[in-house]
């Protein structure tokens, strides 16, 4: 994990926690040589993830900290299980809990729920796929999750994959023009940059289909189409569905034979998972 703009995050975000004062109920009512014990708990099932956040904001707080994580990101606990033992200052550790928590609990919703579309989909060929849908200034951490969920990453951000949308396509009056164009462009500048085109009906399917591209997008469409279009390609090139998928319909998705399944509600739409730090 690269931590430069990690630690940017976690600075920003104990600056808005502590602001200049810091913990003052603590620091009014704690002597600053107490030392505690602690522990972050599971009250739910489901998959961890950010346990190296974590650890660096209590580090981050107060060095003499010892975080002794318990298990690993990607790791599946239930309620009632130990994520991590903590021992220190318990000034310093009553000031990182809530930032330490909001990192841990965010990343391990993501990841949860990530592993519940990945389960769903267990025995076919369809990978799971993120999307650009996330947290600003996060999205590095939130991708991260989603790999501690099983899932994969799709392109970080505008920069490193060619994606041709429907925008692109009303712009350039075409896809097979927006295709040639960014072909021309790749070339002039020596770049290597897979591209994958939006298709909304079967048509534009069979016009992507006679460029050569590497991944072909299916946008919001039904069932059929679907199917008919994993025919017309018969595995020349990849095929990734988007749009609306859902826990219920994900299964009869990935069981049509397509590579790839992005899904935004992985990031935009995942629910923390419920932990908690008791001092002892």
């Amino acid at each position: 994990m690269e931590f430069e703009q990690i630690d940017k995050l976690i600075a920003l975000a104990l600056q808005e926690d502590l602001g200049s004062p810091g913990d003052i109920t603590s620091n009014f009512t704690l002597s600053d040589d107490a030392t505690a014990s602690a522990k972050i708990v599971a009250k739910e099932s489901g998959v961890i993830a950010g346990i190296p956040v974590a650890s660096r904001v209590f580090r981050k707080v107060d060095e003499h900290i010892r975080f002794d994580a318990q298990v690993g990101d990607g790791a599946k606990v239930r309620a009632g299980d130990v994520i991590v033992k903590i021992f220190g200052p318990v000034r310093g550790i009553l000031a990182a809990e809530r930032t330490a928590l909001n990192f841990l609990q965010r990343l391990s919703g993501i990841a949860t729920l990530t592993s519940k579309f990945v389960e769903k989909t267990a025995g076919t060929r369809a990978k799971i796929l993120d999307t650009r849908k996330t947290t600003p200034g996060w999205r590095y951490l939130e991708k991260y999750a989603v790999r501690a969920g099983g899932g994969y990453n799709h392109r970080l951000g505008l920069y490193d994959m060619i994606l041709i949308k429907e925008n692109h396509v009303v712009a350039g009056s075409s896809i097979t023009n927006a295709v040639e164009r960014i072909r021309r462009e790749i070339s002039a500048r020596n770049l290597h940059l897979a591209i994958e085109v939006e298709s909304r009906t079967l048509d534009e399917v069979a016009e992507a289909l006679t460029l050569s591209v590497d991944r072909i997008m299916l946008d919001n469409m039904p069932l059929w189409p679907i199917r008919e279009a994993v025919k017309m390609v018969n595995g020349r090139v990849a095929l990734e569905v988007s749009g609306g998928v859902t826990l219920e319909t994900v299964r009869e998705i990935a069981e049509t034979g397509v590579d790839y399944i992005s899904i935004g509600a992985l990031t935009h739409s995942a629910k923390a998972l419920d932990l908690t730090l008791l001092l002892q």
